[in-house]
Order: C-alpha cells, then structure tokens, then sequence
C-alpha cells in the first residue's frame, strides 16, 4: 500500500477525530468541576448540598439540551448543531474565567451544560452515518476519547491548583486554554466535516471486507413506524411520531436501563473524590489521581464497541452492566477497611464495566431507532437519561449531609443493580434467542 493511500484511508476518518476532540473538551469542561467543589466551597462558602445542586443545574441543561438538539440536527444538520455548541461552551469557559459572584458562576456552568449539551445525541446520529458498517467502534473510539477529557481534568487541576499561571488560582487559566481551544475545534468542525457529509444527504459506506455487511453483528432490528417524514409545519405530529417509539416495550425497558446507569454512573463521578477524603480517609492527591483512573480504563470502549459489532450488543451491556454493580457494591463494602491499593482495585472493575457499557449502549439504540427521526429519538432518550444524573449529585448530595456517604452510594449500587437485572431480561427474550436452531 502506497503511502498516498495510507494518508487517504487515514483521511477519511477526520470527522471522526474532530467530533472525539470537541467531545473530549466537553468531557474536560464538565469534569473539572468536581475536584473544584472543596476549594468552590471555601471560597464561596457553600455546603455540600449547595455546590451539587449547582453542578446539578450544569447537568439539567445538558439534558435538556438533548432531544432539541437532535430535533435540530433532524431538520438543520449535525454540522450547525455541534458547531453551535462548541461556541457556546468557549464562551461560557471564558465567563468562568472572570470568577464571578457565585450565582453568575452558576449561571455560567448552565451556560455551558447548553453548549456541551448539544453535542453528543448529534455525534452519536452523524457518525452512525458517516460509518455505518462500524458504528460500534466508531462510538467506541468516541467515548473513549472524550472519556479521557475526564482523566485529564483532575490531574490538570491538581496539577495547577496552587500554581500562578495567567490566571489565580491556577484553574482559571485551565478555563481559559479551554475556549480557545473550543473556539478552534469549532472552526475546524466546521470546515472539514461538510466535506463528509455533503448537505448530509450521503454518507461515507463502508463495507465490510469478509461479510459485505452494513451492520454489525446481532439481532436487533429497527423499530417500524410511519414512513413518512414529520411535517416541517406541523410540530405536533413530529413529536406524536417520537413519542410513540415508547410503545414498544423493549424499546422502554431499555431507556429506564439508561436512566438508572446514568443516575448511579453521574452520582458516583460527581462526589467521588469528597466521597474518598471525607468516608475513606484519603488525601486529596490520591483521591484525585483515583479519580483519574476511573477515567483512564476508558480505553475499554474501544473493545466493547468492537465486540457488540461482531457478537451482539445485549451481551455486552450485560456483561459490562454486571461488572460495575459487582465492583460498586465491593467498592462501599471495602471502604472502611480497604487501603488505596484495594480501593484502586474496585475502581479499576467499576471503570471498566461502566465505560464499557456506554458505547454498546448508543450503538443498541442507533441500531433499533428508525433511521429519519433517529436525531430527535435518541435525543428524548438522553435528556431522560441525562435528565436522571443531573438529578443525582444533589441527591448524593442531600444523603450524604443527612444519613452519610455510604447509604447514598448503597442507593446508587441498587440502581445500577436494577439496570442490569433489566438488561439481562432483555437478552433473555431477544427475538431469535429463545427458538432452537
């Protein structure tokens, strides 16, 4: 292969690693609040109640954002939208930057839930298009790579924090890097990306080499609606077309599958760090480089994404489900008695089960939606999803003020528990499983 093919065959996938960088500076954004909620609240003066219902007001306006985004990008293309959201997210970096009062900083952090709101149910419709035949991998490569943006915000805030850099304390100029950066990434969007997606009526097919095959591997097979396409004038019948996918009931189990992964999955992320100086007596450096490694096993999405597109997804969203809420309940268990190494051990097996479900789970759901109103149907899906994490740093937050940590992460344990006993009647009765051959 000569090496003008090489650039060209790499070429091709550049929406995809432009879409991965904004989403890895959304991840970047949203995560480097939490390792800032102990020097937040001597600085402001906030309980712990108080600076979780403010990072919960960042994630109730990126849930919001869902399903109108993806209605938008339905209607307007995925190129606008996310281009859109990018700005919007640098500009509300760039507020944080100022250190405002504490209710403009607030307003700020909703300001940019907005803006990184609008990306990823868009992401999950323009690479399903962009790369039909490896729609698992490429989700894989996806969350993966914004997972990452959630390895690099506590070591950079650690690493900055009481260091004088353009800015004081350090954070702000973290804040600061970031809108340029966004501001970059979105012009880059959004010139190269089109190019892709021509007026995003084609997409780039691939073809599976061995099988010829446009999807992967599994049973799943795309719920039937009406064929036509909602009319632009009348809104109400679009949204009636959404709103009736919830009548297949596999179709519902799964999103409460969703909704009760993203509770347990937001709750343990946002209080993960005071939940490990305040309960497991840590200090904040080995608090916070856990915390790092609770995103670094993301590189598991790059396997499971690839194993659902050739063996099936529900197994996969079993098998990873089954492992976080084993390694969870393990975690609160130990942590009275368990030292770091221990500790770090049931880390390791809850970030993996956890970041291994999320590609599988965008992939299950792109496969079964149908493909003319897949924007605005997975985005209903992900603000009740997302709608449900936001919910849960301020109940995590209430609980553990009232009854302690641990009965609140018990909580969180029982949630997952739920999601994967669900998950699993699911691929019991998967179509097809349950005849002999």
């Amino acid at each position: 292969m000569s090496v003008t093919s090489t650039i060209r065959g790499l070429a091709r996938f550049d929406a995809l690693a432009l879409t991965a960088l904004i989403w890895f500076l959304a991840k970047f954004l949203r995560y480097a609040f939490p390792p800032l909620f102990e020097p937040l609240q001597g600085a402001y003066g906030v309980s712990n109640t108080v600076i979780g219902a403010a990072f919960t007001g960042f994630m109730l306006v990126y849930a919001l954002m869902q399903f109108p985004s993806g209605l938008l990008a339905d209607r307007l293309g995925s190129v606008i939208v996310i281009t859109a959201g990018a700005l919007l997210a640098a500009v509300a970096a760039f507020v944080v930057v100022l250190e405002p009062p504490f209710a403009f900083l607030v307003g700020a952090m909703m300001l940019m839930g907005a803006g990184t709101g609008a990306h990823k149910t868009v992401a999950i419709r323009l690479l399903s298009r962009t790369y039909p035949a490896r729609t698992g991998r490429a989700l894989g490569v996806l969350d993966t790579v914004g997972t990452f943006g959630g390895v690099a915000a506590p070591a950079a805030v650690v690493a900055v924090a009481s260091v004088p850099l353009l800015f004081d304390p350090g954070w702000r100029t973290l804040f600061f890097a970031a809108g340029l950066v966004g501001i970059g990434l979105a012009a880059a969007f959004a010139i190269q990306v089109p190019k892709r997606l021509p007026g995003e009526a084609s997409t780039i097919t691939e073809v599976d080499a061995e099988s010829g095959s446009k999807t992967g591997a599994g049973t799943e097979t795309e719920i039937e609606t009406d064929s036509v396409e909602p009319a632009a004038g009348n809104s109400s019948a679009g949204v009636q077309r959404y709103l009736e996918l919830f009548r297949e009931w596999r179709f519902s189990v799964f999103v409460v599958v969703t909704i009760l992964f993203s509770f347990t999955y937001n709750g343990v992320v946002a209080f993960f760090p005071l939940y490990l100086v305040q309960e497991a007596g840590l200090d904040g450096t080995t608090a916070g480089l856990l915390y790092s490694v609770l995103f670094a096993l993301s590189l598991v999405q790059l396997v499971t994404g690839e194993v659902s597109d050739r063996i099936g997804k529900l197994p996969v969203i079993v098998a990873t489900q089954g492992l976080a809420t084993v390694s969870l309940a393990a975690f609160v268990l130990l942590t009275g008695t368990g030292g770091p190494l221990v500790l770090g051990a049931t880390i390791v097996a809850v970030g993996i089960g956890s970041h291994g479900f999320r590609p599988v789970r965008g992939s299950y759901l792109m496969s079964v939606l149908p493909t003319s109103i897949a924007g605005g149907s997975l985005g209903i899906v992900r603000t009740l999803l997302m709608g449900a994490g936001a919910i849960s740093p301020t109940v995590v937050g209430y609980l553990s003020e009232t009854v302690g940590f641990r009965p609140a992460f018990w909580l969180l344990t029982a949630s997952i528990a739920l999601a994967t006993a669900l998950s699993a009647v699911l691929l019991v009765l998967e179509p097809g499983r349950t005849t002999s051959e």
